[in-house]
This record gives structure tokens, C-alpha cells and sequence, in this order.
């Protein structure tokens, strides 16, 4: 097993010093669910929902998630992000939104965090969004599908 690295000698937390890292590009993918019932999934790809667009504003708060890790997760680095996006996959049979959520930068500590965190809001969005319908949503399965770049280099799930 690894190592914990936000710890020093004494059981102190800290954030991991990054500066003798080498700057490499690097990617993440973060992919989530929220299932939801039949009348939610309508009103969603109907464009039904009081809020807004469900799709549009998820995607634009994911992106704002994946800018605020830092500021959420507390030994995050603030990282200067080169492309963020949030896309969808739409199982309407089985009345399930997937959202996958990428994060890269040009850095030297990986963007992995930033992924989930993305992720985790756009699908939290699409909850919001659409509670006044319907609260027995489920949120699940929030994972690191890959991530590439680094010294632990590529991985996928």
C-alpha cells in the first residue's frame, strides 16, 4: 500500500510540495450517474423544467467545479486548468443520465480531483434542477475513469 503524503513525521497534515515535479500535460475523466424517474426524464428532455435548461446550466456548473477544487477539497492545489467539459450520455429507456466530466493542465500534480469534483456538481445540478418534480433521485457510481500524464503515468478504471 502506499504511502499518505499529506502527512509529515508527526501526524501534522500538509499540502504535498510539488516543486521539483516536472510540468507534463495532464488529463483526467470522471464519469457519474443520477437516475431518475419517468416523469423527471421527460420533463428534462422536454425542456419542461422551470430552472432552465437542465443540460446547459449542469454542464456550465460542472466546469465552475472543476475552476473551485481547491477551494472545496482542503490539500487540493489551485491549479491553472487548460480545458474543462462536461458531456452526457442519455439512457432514456432506463431513465439514466450519465455525465463525464474532463479536466487537463499543463502542471505538476494531476487533475484527477478536479474531474470528480466536476462531476459531482454537474450531477447535483441536474438533483437541484429537477427536486420540485421528483427527490428520489439517486446519484451514484462517481469515478476516475482515466487519467493520463504524471510520474504514476496512464491509467484506466
Amino acid at each position: 500500500m502506499s504511502e499518505f503524503t499529506h502527512f509529515d513525521d508527526n501526524g501534522n497534515a500538509y499540502m504535498v510540495d510539488v516543486s521539483d515535479k516536472e510540468i507534463t500535460k495532464r488529463t483526467a475523466v470522471a464519469q457519474g450517474t443520477i437516475s431518475v424517474s419517468r416523469e423527471v426524464m421527460d420533463a428534462v428532455l422536454g425542456n419542461k423544467i422551470k430552472k432552465g435548461d437542465v443540460f446547459t446550466v449542469a454542464q456550465v456548473a460542472g466546469i465552475m467545479g472543476t475552476k473551485r477544487t481547491s477551494d472545496l477539497i482542503p490539500m487540493c492545489h489551485p491549479l491553472s486548468l487548460t480545458n474543462a467539459k462536461v458531456t452526457f450520455d442519455v439512457d432514456e429507456e432506463n431513465c439514466v443520465i450519465t455525465a463525464y466530466c474532463t479536466a487537463v493542465t499543463d502542471g505538476k500534480t494531476g487533475v484527477e480531483m478536479e474531474a470528480l469534483t466536476g462531476v459531482s456538481v454537474t450531477l447535483l445540478t441536474i438533483y437541484d434542477m429537477c427536486k420540485a418534480i421528483d427527490k428520489r433521485m439517486l446519484i451514484g457510481d462517481i469515478h476516475l475513469v482515466s487519467k493520463s500524464g504524471g510520474k504514476s503515468g496512464d491509467f484506466r478504471y
